[in-house]
């Protein structure tokens, strides 16, 4: 009597899980040259939860906030700055001056082909617009 075998043959099954690649003799050289123009930063853990916390406690959401809270470190080191002065500087704005803020610090550390904006409305009266006094 055969013995029939139990096991599945999915060498016809797709699947979309990623293909996992082993690991060759290039795998080094290719990790090197797929970081090259990728710059690590690193900042300390109180820093990156003290930014973080601040942003979120202004309703940020918390992508926003890690991502804000990257840029506003970058900045700091380049401009030598230390972060929690800058934190305890904008604590004293209100919600619209963060806002602006917030605008052009993006679109500082973004691609110059487009920028960011906002829209003040005019406290003026549509009826006075149109009033001309000859």
């Amino acid at each position: 009597m055969p013995i029939k075998s139990t096991a599945i043959d999915t060498s016809d099954h797709r699947i979309n899980l990623p293909r996992v690649d082993s690991e060759d003799s290039a795998h080094t050289v290719k990790s090197i040259f797929n970081k090259y123009f990728t710059e690590s930063i690193s900042f300390p853990s109180n820093q990156v939860d003290a930014v973080i916390g601040f942003f979120e406690s202004r309703e940020f959401d918390p992508i926003s906030a890690r991502t804000l809270g990257t840029i506003l470190m970058q900045q700091a080191r380049l401009d030598n700055v230390n972060v929690f002065e800058l934190l305890d500087t904008l604590k004293g704005i209100d919600s619209l001056q963060l806002s602006a803020l917030v605008t052009e610090v993006l679109n500082y550390n973004r691609s110059k082909i487009s920028t960011l904006g906002y829209r003040i409305d005019s406290s003026s009266d549509k009826l006075e617009k149109r009033n001309v006094l000859v």
